[in-house]
């Protein structure tokens, strides 16, 4: 696939700098769900998993994922260039999860006989809740079907945007 060059200015949302791709170039895409790409901003290359907003496009918080080398500030137009990746970035496991998946010998075997990206499908679920007794039941729930021989997570809309921090109802905040 060739690349997706396109000029957007990051805003934010709470503390997180927002890089929020136009439709167009978000069409350009290999999926409406989460997908992994490479990029060059400012001569900066990087590396990460674009998240669904909920209307048909995607997104990306910069913050920890494109050096500040790139000089990308809330505000100031930046030319981006993006490329879906070959290879899915191993996501990070938040400790509840790692605690949970350690304490069920079938649940890890099977989180680690699973594709990287049915990996950030369960963390993504996971993570699609405010509710502190939701993550808790949710997590219950996947290290049970992970243990059932369950590949993926069912039941979640993988368009929408799973970071309550940044989303409402699973839609992107506007800036």
């Amino acid at each position: 696939m060739s690349s997706i060059t396109f000029n957007i200015t990051p805003f934010t949302i709470g503390t997180r700098t927002i890089i929020h791709l136009p439709r167009s170039a978000s069409g350009k895409l290999p999926s409406r769900g989460a997908v992994a790409v490479e990029g060059t901003v400012g001569g900066v290359h990087f590396t990460t998993v674009l998240e669904p907003d909920g209307r048909g496009s995607h997104w990306f918080g910069s913050d920890g994922i494109v050096p500040a080398a790139a000089g990308i500030q809330t505000g100031t137009p930046v030319t981006l260039t993006l490329t879906p990746a070959g290879a899915w970035p191993e996501p990070e496991v938040p400790t509840d999860m790692k605690k949970a998946l350690s304490a069920s010998p079938e649940a890890d075997e099977q989180w680690n006989d699973i594709t990287v990206p049915a990996r950030w499908d369960w963390l993504r679920w996971i993570r699609a809740t405010k509710n502190p007794e939701t993550r808790i039941v949710r997590i219950r729930k996947a290290i049970e079907m992970l243990a059932g021989g369950k590949r993926r997570p069912c039941c979640f809309n993988r368009n929408e945007c799973t970071e309550t921090s940044v989303a409402k109802n699973g839609v992107l905040q506007d800036a």
